[in-house]
């Protein structure tokens, strides 16, 4: 324990979204709404991907996990939430807040490296459809994911690791309705360079090379869509990564939306506004893209309903 007014922080106060209490039932129900969304959205892609057999394939192998995620990073978020605004108490624990912040930051990152693991999918099955199943077999799919889990898990304990030596001495507020680790950051009364520097190095990395695989990707695909002679051959191939390129979009998209809301305004809210984007509502449509635009998994999908319904 330190002396004088630095200490152990033992809990941060969460300001969430609004102040205003006659907003917070509409708060409470937008956000129960889209959670219940997404944990059954993504409940019934990875049901259906496991019970059909014509799922069984590295590209819906992919997707099931990509589901998982976006049940686990949603959850990680909207129940504490929930449950600040049903109590009123705006208080959480140093240890929970730490806890929210590791998997805050861990979930993000497999979601990068997922879409570019899908990329290069989809490439190979384009590009080199003859070897697509000796490239793209069961083995190096595994690895593909444990490398993309290990990455994500390695980062965000060290990010963490970094932070636990933290001391706070400030107004112990989070302006945010999730303990973000930069506004963490600001409340410390310790040297945050070590913390800060990693942030900009993971997120250079992490946003520039997934993000540069995916154009490259999409790049070559483009020019052997080209390249084909069949009307049919280009429009199945157009298929198959429609899905995968809405929802690259969405999340880039979201989260550089995040990114220029943070640098052009010092609102906190609407930063906070913007996180929602990012945070909930792409784990909740990323379902909607992939069922609506896919054929196979609609099929699948309906299978798993009408055997409910019976």
């Amino acid at each position: 324990m330190e002396t004088g007014n630095q200490t152990r922080v033992l809990e941060f106060i969460l300001l969430g979204l609004s102040d205003d209490t006659e907003f917070q039932p509409l708060i409470f129900g937008l956000f129960l709404s889209m959670y219940l969304v997404t944990i059954l959205g993504n409940l019934l892609i990875i049901m259906a991907i496991s019970s059909d057999t014509h799922l069984h394939t590295p590209m819906y192998f992919f997707l099931s996990n990509l589901s998982l995620v976006d049940i686990c990073f949603s959850t990680t978020i909207v129940p504490q939430m929930l449950n600040n605004i049903q109590t009123g108490n705006k208080v959480i624990p140093y240890m929970d807040c730490l806890t929210q912040v590791y998997f805050s930051m861990c979930f993000p990152i497999l979601d990068t490296l997922l879409l570019t693991v899908m990329a290069f999918d989809r490439f190979v099955a384009i590009c080199h459809p003859l070897h697509y199943m000796v490239i793209m077999n069961p083995h190096l799919c595994g690895l593909l994911v444990f490398i993309t889990w290990f990455i994500g898990v390695m980062i965000s304990l060290l990010h963490i690791s970094l932070m636990i030596e933290l001391i706070f001495c400030k107004a112990l507020v989070i302006p945010y309705f999730f303990c973000e680790l930069t506004q963490i950051l600001k409340l410390a009364c310790s040297d945050t360079f070590l913390n800060s520097t990693l942030i900009y190095f993971m997120t250079a990395v992490l946003g520039v090379f997934p993000l540069t695989g995916i154009l490259f990707s999409y790049s070559q695909i483009v020019l052997s869509i080209r390249k084909m002679s069949s009307s049919s051959g280009k429009q199945k191939a157009f298929s198959t990564c429609g899905s995968h390129l809405s929802v690259v979009s969405l999340f880039y998209g979201t989260g550089v939306g995040v990114y220029f809301t943070s640098a052009v305004t010092h609102s906190p809210k609407k930063v906070s506004i913007a996180s929602v984007m990012y945070s909930v509502v792409t784990p909740m449509l990323n379902p909607f893209i992939y069922s609506l635009r896919n054929k196979d998994m609609k099929g699948a999908l309906g299978r798993i309903l009408s055997r409910a319904a019976s």
